[in-house]
């Protein structure tokens, strides 16, 4: 009889034990180097794919990276295929909506890609204001077909010529039948280095976006553990330091002035 005892209290501790958790399912597009790629064998790489292990590893769970369509992410989140999305996602009334942010962890500034002869034909340099940018009522602005590139400078009352896609932009500016293009850091910083004779970039910001981590509706404990996570990624030796460490030299040489320092403060 005891020895039935006993096994039947261990069998009740066994029910009662709490399931190990399945891993995270993070969904981020990884075509975005470097915050979110994939190496030479096709492993998630890049800033948001260390941020998101950091985060596993302060929740002491796994993490899965779900490679997702930047587009695709929100109906995935909200339809249960993933628990969370990390993926330079900015924060914004109409997202705001359908899923719930974190507080800001990063912040993406758009800064301008601008013809090397308009800029020096007008006194513009890298130091140059977003101010004195709008001043120019003569500047031929370039955009891409309903996205901030074309949204912000119209919303200043410029006109604006619309690209279908970046690289047309891009080369419009380049070849000088167009004079400023707003991107966000890494797509203006790619232009400029592949047309080093022809642009210039202004890094003064018409926007600073913030960055926020994306869970369903009706989850307050994930998205209060995703806070407290946050707030902590600046503590000294934390995530912050930890991802600069890392990833400085790569962003310096990518952005041509910045290291990750711009995209941490606001």
């Amino acid at each position: 009889m005891k020895k039935i005892l006993v096994l039947a209290f261990v069998a009740f501790l066994a029910a009662c034990a709490p399931a190990e958790e399945a891993p995270l399912r993070v969904a981020m597009d990884l075509n975005y180097p470097p915050f979110e790629t994939v190496d030479a064998d096709n492993n998630p790489v890049g800033i948001s794919v260390d941020v998101a292990v950091a985060l596993g590893e302060y929740l002491g769970r796994e993490i899965e990276i779900v490679n997702t369509g930047f587009g695709s992410m929100i109906p995935a989140l909200n339809a249960g295929d993933v628990d969370i999305i990390i993926g330079s996602m900015s924060i914004t009334e109409a997202r705001a909506e359908v899923v719930d942010f974190s507080d800001p962890y990063f912040y993406f500034k758009i800064i301008s890609l601008v013809n090397k002869g308009f800029a020096d034909a007008n006194g513009l340099t890298e130091d140059s204001t977003t101010e004195e940018l709008l001043a120019l009522d003569d500047a031929r602005f370039v955009g891409i077909v309903s996205q901030v590139s074309a949204t912000i400078p119209q919303s200043y009352g410029k006109d604006v010529s619309e690209s279908p896609d970046l690289p047309s932009a891009i080369l419009s500016v380049a070849q000088g039948t167009s004079d400023i293009l707003l991107m966000s850091a890494f797509p203006v910083a790619n232009g400029f280095q592949s047309n080093p004779d022809t642009t210039i970039i202004v890094y003064d910001a018409f926007v600073s976006s913030p960055i926020g981590m994306a869970v369903r509706k009706g989850e307050p404990d994930l998205l209060n553990q995703v806070n407290e996570f946050i707030a902590q990624m600046s503590d000294s030796g934390s995530t912050y330091d930890v991802l600069s460490a890392k990833f400085e030299e790569e962003v310096t040489s990518r952005l041509g002035r910045f290291g990750l320092e711009f995209f941490i403060n606001e």
